[in-house]
């Protein structure tokens, strides 16, 4: 990668962490304000609803992947008059699958909540209300996936780092609104939802229009750009599927069988897994249209390196946040929401570690939609993936406790990240030497040798705001240097210390 490519990524990455670090103390303290405000059983309503409604998002998201990389692709080869039809069509597009969508949540989706989904007595008004603005919610994100794109394959992370921080002020308000509404809490928490995503879709859009020439939209549908993309989109709803029913079904599964409650727990460790994640994501996001943009132009090694260090740095980083987080899930939780649903600790645990897992594979998933011949790949990992689901449902209906969702989920996903290599492998060429051996072996090692001396520690002392201390302190303290001896290459070594130079050595010389 060059020096130019390398700074864009350090610069982009460093502006989504400013944005990250700022979005954590307000996302953790509406996480709290949210949960005592709307009371565990509203609280399981909500997340089980999200849930739901994130099933229909299969095509949300296998239409966002799409839209991304073909506008990536065409940035990546300057044909601006392609560019203009990419976005035309995907808007149009999106309209379309946008009210299909409603359409479905409105009449599947009412019938669902009414006669399947465990709803406490007396609820039912308030759990539709919630899914008729989840409805428009999703209507809104779709509608605003094509900017998004945009903005992220032009790399103004900026905008993100802006307006994610807006989002969050508008949801802090969101908090006090429903603290002092003399009306339904839950349906109140709805409705200012949608508002806000109606705010930040609107600035985001009026942001496209001014700066990016291929924004302005006109009514365009070309057909043989439209094959292109559903065909994309079409395989990447079949990869899509998997995900959603390990995820939101098995949620769904849950509720049947447990009740809101257990989804409520759920839903607080979803959130404290997201939290942790979006510094990944960050960082992912930044390195992401690099990765497409040298594929594109035929420099499949450069693509190579950087999935490679994609993906060990996305778990690094994953993992220092996590290792103090999992160690002290229980008292953290004590402190964070003072009565927690019973077992979120433990969910917690096991759903960071699951999400570890995928880490490894989500520069692959890059790599091969850059690659654009999905088809095959697709098939095989729909077909691993979804087996969570099915093994799921057979052990509760077996009497299985809720807790084995979580262990066949993480063997699944930990299996996966070999059928991916092998499949994108067979596409692409990627060696082994360089993603199984540096990449899954060296991570795992690494992860291995920073837990004992913290464990350890964890193990000889008493629960308490000490042991927290101590206890996060030696997990980030132990990650970071096993990260950098065990973890890096020479040249990623000779780069950091490079840095710390400039940004510590020469200052106080100075």
């Amino acid at each position: 990668m060059s020096i130019v490519d390398n700074k864009r990524v350090a610069k982009n990455t460093i502006l989504l962490y400013i944005r990250m670090l700022f979005l954590l103390l307000i996302g953790l303290y509406t996480s709290r304000v949210v949960l005592q405000v709307l009371g565990v059983q509203n609280y399981g309503i909500n997340s089980v609803i999200a849930g739901f409604i994130s099933m229909f998002g299969i095509i949300t998201s296998s239409m966002s992947s799409a839209i991304s990389r073909f506008i990536t692709v065409e940035l990546g080869k300057g044909n601006l008059g392609r560019l203009k039809k990419v976005f035309s069509t995907s808007i149009s597009v999106q309209l379309f699958m946008g009210l299909l969508i409603v359409f479905l949540i409105e009449t599947v989706g009412i019938w669902f909540v009414s006669n399947k989904m465990q709803i406490p007595l007396g609820r039912d008004v308030a759990a539709q209300w919630c899914l008729h603005c989840a409805a428009l919610s999703t209507f809104i994100s779709l509608m605003d996936i094509p900017f998004n794109s945009a903005i992220v394959a032009h790399e103004k992370m900026s905008a993100f780092a802006y307006m994610t921080i807006l989002d969050a002020l508008l949801k802090l308000g969101i908090c006090y609104a429903i603290y002092i509404s003399p009306f339904d809490k839950l349906i109140t928490y709805s409705i200012l939802g949608v508002a806000v995503s109606m705010i930040t879709t609107s600035i985001y859009w009026i942001y496209c229009l001014r700066k990016f020439e291929e924004t302005s939209f006109s009514f365009h549908f070309d057909k043989v750009l439209f094959k292109e993309i559903w065909g994309f989109a079409g395989w990447n709803f079949f990869g899509q599927t998997a995900w959603i029913l390990n995820s939101q079904g098995v949620n769904m599964l849950m509720n049947l069988y447990f009740g809101v409650v257990v989804n409520a727990a759920r839903g607080v460790a979803d959130r404290v897994n997201s939290i942790i994640q979006q510094f990944v994501t960050n960082f992912m996001m930044a390195l992401n249209p690099q990765i497409t943009k040298s594929y594109a132009a035929g420099d499949k090694e450069d693509a190579f390196k950087l999935a490679c260090r994609g993906s060990r740095f996305s778990f690094y980083i994953m993992f220092i946040l996590a290792l103090p987080v999992m160690l002290e899930s229980h008292y953290i939780l004590k402190l964070w929401l003072v009565s927690p649903p019973e077992n979120t600790d433990v969910f917690m645990i096991w759903t960071i570690l699951a999400t570890l897992a995928t880490m490894l594979g989500n520069t692959l998933v890059t790599l091969q939609m850059a690659h654009g011949n999905i088809r095959h790949y697709q098939i095989w990992i729909t077909i691993f993936g979804c087996l969570p689901f099915p093994l799921t449902w057979i052990a509760f209906k077996l009497g299985s406790s809720v807790f084995v969702a979580y262990y066949i989920y993480v063997a699944s996903y930990w299996g996966l990240i070999f059928v991916r290599y092998y499949l994108v492998h067979e596409m692409t060429g990627i060696p082994a030497k360089m993603y199984l051996g540096g990449v899954v072996a060296k991570t795992h090692f690494v992860a291995f040798v920073a837990t004992i001396v913290p464990l350890e520690l964890r193990l000889v002392m008493n629960e308490g705001i000490i042991r927290l201390l101590i206890v996060g302190a030696v997990s980030i303290i132990s990650s970071l240097i096993t990260i950098y001896t065990l973890g890096l290459d020479k040249s990623e070594k000779t780069f950091m210390q490079n840095k710390f130079n400039d940004l510590v050595i020469s200052k106080f010389h100075k």
